[in-house]
C-alpha cells in the first residue's frame, strides 16, 4: 500500500457554500475545533484538509481539464458528443456559458470546503501551546499552504471570490462580498498565505505528501507571476508589475536547486516508484489497497480512459496542439506555419517532432503507454467523426497497471498527479526574467527545457522522427525580447501541455481572443460543432459567479462582467 498522508476525509464536515443558516449549525457526530485540541487527536483535522486535495469529482475536477484544457486550444471534450457533459462542450466552443451551471456551482463548493477545512484546522492549532505541539508551527504552515492552493484555484477560475480566514466569525459570514478586495489586494491575501508557508515549512517532510518550504515558494512564485501581469476592470491586461516580477524571481530562487528535472519527461506520468520523483514539487497522493472501498483514486481525470480501455475517451488533445509538436529543419517550432497542414499519424515519418509529442499525445498505430502489448487503434476511440482519433496519455496508466481500479464503468488509477512540477517552476523563471528585459539570462533556462525534452527517447524505441535542438542566439534565432517571449510561452504549451494551465495562460498574457478565435476559425473548417464557436473577450476570461452562491448570499456576491 503506498504511504500517504491524507486519506481520512470523514473527521471534519463542517463546510460552508455562502449560507449562514447552514454555517452556524454543527452536522451531528462530527467533531468540532473545541473537542479536538489534544496532541493525540488534533491531526484529524489537517488530515480531513489534505483529503479534500482529492475530494473532487469528475464533472468538477481540481485538475482543471475542461477549464484549462478543453476551454483552450490545447484539447476537445470528447465523450459520446457534444451532449455527453454538455457544459464542457459550452466551454469548449465559448458559447451559451452560464451561472446556473451546476459543475461550476459544485467545483465553487468543493473548493471552499478545502478553505473550510484548512480554517477549521488553524482554528484548532491556535489553542494548542508549542510545548505541547512540537510541531504547531510546521502543521500552521500547511494549513495556511492548503488555504492558498484552494484560493489559487477559485481565482484563477472566478476572479473575484469572498476571502474567508480562521479569525473571521461564522455569523460574519454573511457580511463578506465577493468584491471585498481588489484583484490587487485578492493575490496579496493568497501570496501572504504561500509566504507565511514558505516562512516556517521544513525543506523536507518525513512523511510523503505533505506540503515543504520549496512547494510554498513555488506556488508563491506562480501566484506572483499571476499578479504581475495588471487587468483592468475588463479583464484587459494592462502592462507588467515590475515589483511583482521581481517577486518571482526572488521566490525561484529558493526553489531553483531544490529539486531536477527528470532524466526522461515521461517519468512525470509513470506510476509506482516514479511517484514523488525528483521533478515533483507538490503532487496529489492517491492511493489504492488502502482499507477502503475502492481505494483513493483520481478521480478528476477518470474519464480520459480510452472507450477501448474502460470508459469514457473524454479530454482529447486536439489537432492543433498535435501540430504544434512539428519542428522545422533547424529543430525549433515552427511558430508561424506549424497549422498550414496537419500532422499525419498514419504517415508519421513525413514530419519532425518534438519527443514530447508522444509522451503527450496517443495515437493510433503506437504503443499505448509505452507497452507494446497493448497497440491504441482506432476501435478504441469512441467518437472519431466529431473529435478525432487522439487520446490524452499523461493522466493515464497502461491498462496492466496494478494501480488500476475498475469501477464499472469506469476504469479509476491511483496514480499520483503533480500540482506543481519544477519545469513551471524554471518556466515561471523565464518567463519573469522575459518581462523584465532580462532575455539572455531566460535562455540557459528555456534551453534546459529543451534539452531534457531531447533526451527523452528512451521509452520509444517506435518512433524516430524527433529533431529538436537549443536555441542559440544569432545562430537559429535572434534572441530578442519579443522573439524570447514568443519562444517561453511555446515551451510552456508543450512541456505543459493537457496538464491544466493552458487557457490560465492565455488569461494571464491577455491574448486569450487573439489566440481562442483564431483556433475557432480553422477549427470550423474540420469540425462542424465549433460552427458558432466564438470567444467574447471582456467576458470569458472568466468563469460566471455560480448563480447558487449569488442566491444562498442574498445578492450580496457581484456577478462577473456580462453574466
Amino acid at each position: 500500500m503506498k504511504k500517504i498522508v491524507y486519506i481520512i476525509g470523514f473527521l471534519v464536515l463542517g463546510i460552508f457554500a455562502s449560507c449562514s443558516d447552514f454555517l452556524e449549525n454543527d452536522p451531528r457526530g462530527v467533531l468540532s475545533e473545541e473537542d479536538i485540541v489534544t496532541p493525540e487527536s488534533i491531526e484529524g483535522f489537517m488530515n480531513a484538509a489534505y483529503a479534500q486535495l482529492g475530494n473532487d469529482h469528475y464533472d468538477s475536477p481540481y485538475s482543471l481539464w475542461p477549464f484549462g484544457n478543453v476551454r483552450s486550444d490545447d484539447a476537445y471534450k470528447g465523450g459520446s458528443g457534444t451532449n455527453d457533459i454538455q457544459t464542457f462542450h459550452f466551454f469548449e466552443v465559448s458559447n451559451n456559458i452560464r451561472p446556473d451551471f451546476g459543475e461550476l456551482d459544485n467545483f465553487w463548493y468543493i473548493s471552499y470546503v478545502g478553505v473550510s477545512r484548512a480554517n477549521k484546522a488553524l482554528k484548532a492549532l491556535e489553542q494548542i501551546s508549542e510545548a505541547d505541539y512540537p510541531l504547531k508551527k510546521t502543521r500552521m504552515a500547511e494549513m495556511r499552504f492548503l488555504r492558498g492552493h484552494f484560493y489559487f484555484m477559485l481565482k484563477i477560475m472566478f476572479r473575484s471570490v469572498p476571502y474567508i480566514t480562521e479569525d473571521i466569525p461564522v455569523e460574519d459570514y454573511k457580511t463578506i462580498s465577493n468584491k471585498e478586495f481588489s484583484n490587487e489586494e485578492l493575490w496579496n491575501k493568497i501570496a501572504e498565505d504561500f509566504q507565511a508557508a514558505a516562512n516556517d515549512l521544513p525543506e523536507t517532510q518525513p512523511q510523503v505528501g505533505r506540503a515543504t518550504q520549496k512547494a510554498a515558494y513555488a506556488y508563491l512564485a506562480k501566484t506572483r507571476l499571476y499578479q504581475a501581469y495588471t487587468q483592468d476592470e475588463t479583464y484587459a491586461v494592462t502592462g507588467t508589475n515590475t515589483q511583482h516580477l521581481e517577486e518571482v524571481i526572488a521566490a525561484t530562487d529558493k526553489v531553483i536547486g531544490k529539486a531536477s528535472l527528470e532524466p526522461d519527461f515521461a517519468n512525470n506520468f509513470l506510476p509506482g516508484t516514479f511517484e514523488n520523483g525528483a521533478e515533483s514539487i507538490f503532487s496529489i497522493q492517491f492511493s489504492d489497497n488502502d482499507g477502503t472501498l475502492f481505494g483513493r483514486l483520481n478521480f478528476s481525470d477518470v474519464l480520459s480512459t480510452p472507450q477501448g480501455l474502460g470508459c469514457c475517451d473524454f479530454h482529447k488533445p486536439s489537432q492543433n496542439l498535435v501540430n504544434a509538436f512539428k519542428t522545422g529543419v533547424n529543430g525549433l517550432p515552427e511558430f508561424d506555419t506549424y497549422n498550414d497542414a496537419d500532422f499525419d499519424y498514419k504517415n508519421i515519418d513525413a514530419t519532425t517532432v518534438d519527443p514530447r509529442l508522444y509522451h503527450t499525445v496517443a495515437m493510433p498505430g503506437l504503443p499505448y503507454k509505452y507497452d507494446p502489448e497493448f497497440l491504441y487503434v482506432e476501435a478504441w476511440v469512441r467518437s472519431p467523426g466529431t473529435y478525432g482519433y487522439y487520446a490524452s496519455l499523461k493522466e493515464n496508466v497502461a491498462p496492466n497497471c496494478s494501480c488500476v481500479v475498475n469501477i464499472d464503468p469506469f476504469y479509476g488509477n491511483s496514480k499520483n498527479r503533480i500540482q506543481i512540477r519544477y519545469a513551471d517552476v524554471i518556466l515561471m523563471r523565464a518567463e519573469a526574467l522575459i518581462e523584465l528585459g532580462r532575455q539572455s539570462e531566460a535562455l540557459p533556462l528555456i534551453n534546459e527545457i529543451r534539452e531534457r525534452a531531447a533526451q527523452s527517447t528512451g521509452r520509444l524505441p517506435y518512433v524516430s522522427n524527433f529533431k529538436i535542438n537549443t536555441y542559440v542566439d544569432g545562430v537559429n534565432c535572434n534572441w530578442t525580447q519579443e522573439f524570447a517571449r514568443k519562444a517561453m510561452r511555446w515551451e510552456r504549451r508543450l512541456e505543459l501541455a493537457m496538464e491544466g494551465s493552458r487557457f490560465f495562460d492565455l488569461v494571464r498574457w491577455g491574448v486569450t481572443e487573439e489566440v481562442m478565435n483564431a483556433f475557432y476559425t480553422e477549427e470550423k473548417t474540420k469540425r462542424s460543432y465549433y460552427q458558432d464557436a466564438f470567444f467574447d473577450a471582456n467576458r470569458e476570461e472568466y468563469c460566471p459567479i455560480p448563480l447558487k452562491q449569488i442566491n444562498f448570499s442574498q445578492g450580496l456576491y457581484k456577478q462577473n462582467l456580462d453574466y
